[in-house]
């Protein structure tokens, strides 16, 4: 007979006990992944806000270089005041004339095109006009309950 099968077999190494994942792991790796992900919903939400804020601000400079479009077309309504108003205006004015007719219009595309509470006033002083819109900005980041823009032109 031959001994080198007689031998005692030597005990294996245990192997471990623990294969795949424990429910704490699991837990634990679904709380990191929320938080992430409840933390790129909140910079999406700040992002539309913000890029809220831009068009509006970009919309407003198109539509006050259109009024002074509009001015440059009826420099007689300029060099009459007719164009001018120290107050706010934000409701379209009754059409009489010419600069009513711009000014309805522009002030009817403030609302629609920025904001429902959007006003304008234009000033105009020896063939300078200052245009300017107020509209509430206070959604995005930094904006302000009455932001304002003017701009300011030699007609």
């Amino acid at each position: 007979m031959n001994m080198r099968f007689l031998r005692k077999a030597q005990p294996r190494a245990s192997r471990p006990t623990n294969r795949g994942v424990s429910l704490i792991e699991v837990l634990v790796s679904v709380v990191v992944v929320s938080i992430g992900l409840l933390g790129a919903a909140a910079m999406q939400a700040s992002a539309a806000r913000n890029n809220q804020g831009s068009y509006e601000r970009t919309q407003t400079s198109i539509l006050v270089q259109g009024m002074f479009d509009a001015m440059r077309a009826n420099l007689v309504g300029v060099n009459g005041n007719a164009y001018h108003s120290d107050a706010w205006v934000c409701t379209a004015p009754s059409v009489t004339n010419l600069a009513s007719s711009d000014i309805a219009n522009w002030v009817g595309k403030l609302k629609t095109q920025i904001n429902p509470d959007a006003c304008g006033r234009i000033q105009c002083a020896s063939g300078a006009c200052t245009v300017s819109v107020r509209w509430d900005d206070s959604r995005a980041t930094g904006g302000a309950s009455a932001q304002v823009i003017s701009m300011q032109a030699q007609l």
